[in-house]
């Protein structure tokens, strides 16, 4: 199914922003998974299961697997999610950005080996490291725009004829690249006026918003900003605050619970 299909599916069936990021650190999980020998997958896949009707998406981050040598396992979620829960897309947080071969490698791993529906990209080497992926119109190619953390500034703030940097990358995706309706920008959730000037940019094109939760970032202030007039046009990312809500046998439920009490704290604003 296409991605972006999926994600508007699931913005209304699950009445969801909330994005649950899938990032595995075994010093966190639970005693009792800690020396299971599958530990990761075991893990990953009960927070799938007790969330999956909360959110409009997962994204697994893909450095959190390979540091573990648990590529294995990554693959073996991704197949859980569309098997048991085939609403939901699953974007690959992995960043790529190449040339030339290396590029067409890149989206085979995402889209042929790890069965991702979308994966997230960094546009700085320019349009020919990205056309592989803009070139399967049914994936999701979710654009680095303006990242949450506090040196995104080096470089995305310095002015581009007249504008800062961040702007034009977002101008030039949404009238340059954006041909088959299939990209989306990240745009994070601790510089909230600058979401909004992304949003009035790129119009109705969605944005992954991370940096709510851990990040500090504010969920009242994101929504005023990035949200569309529908109401929706965001994926609102959390990955610590809902994975590690528990730290004992009952961690997929407080983690849960934590899905829950974000996702009605996006809709008490997008909807007020």
């Amino acid at each position: 199914m296409h991605f972006m299909h999926s994600l508007r599916q699931a913005w209304k069936d699950h009445d969801s922003l909330v994005c649950v990021g899938l990032d595995p650190e075994p010093a966190k999980f639970p005693a009792h998974l800690r020396d299971a020998p599958d530990a990761v997958f075991e893990f990953c896949t009960a927070i799938v299961d007790a969330t999956a009707g909360l959110v409009c998406a997962f994204k697994p981050q893909i450095a959190h697997f390979a540091a573990l040598r648990a590529e294995d396992a990554l693959e073996r979620l991704i197949a859980h999610i569309h098997d048991r829960h085939p609403d939901v897309p699953v974007i690959l947080d992995a960043k790529r950005g190449d040339i030339g071969s290396t590029a067409q490698h890149y989206a085979s791993e995402a889209f042929e080996r790890y069965r991702a529906d979308a994966v997230t990209l960094n546009p700085y080497l320019g349009r020919d490291s990205i056309q592989p992926f803009l070139d399967r119109a049914d994936k999701g190619v979710i654009l680095l725009c303006r990242t949450s953390n506090p040196g995104g500034a080096d470089f995305q703030a310095l002015d581009c004829g007249g504008q800062p940097l961040y702007l034009h990358v977002a101008e030039t995706i949404a009238r340059d690249w954006n041909a088959n309706g299939n990209c989306a920008l990240v745009t994070g959730a601790t510089w909230p006026e600058e979401l909004g000037k992304v949003r009035a940019m790129v119009g109705d094109m969605p944005l992954l918003v991370p940096g709510i939760g851990a990040q500090g970032g504010d969920v009242e202030a994101v929504l005023r900003h990035g949200r569309r007039a529908d109401g929706k046009g965001l994926l609102i990312s959390s990955s610590r605050a809902i994975l590690y809500a528990g730290k004992d046998g009952d961690f997929a439920a407080a983690a849960r619970r934590a899905a829950t009490e974000l996702r009605d704290s996006v809709n008490r604003y997008r909807h007020a």
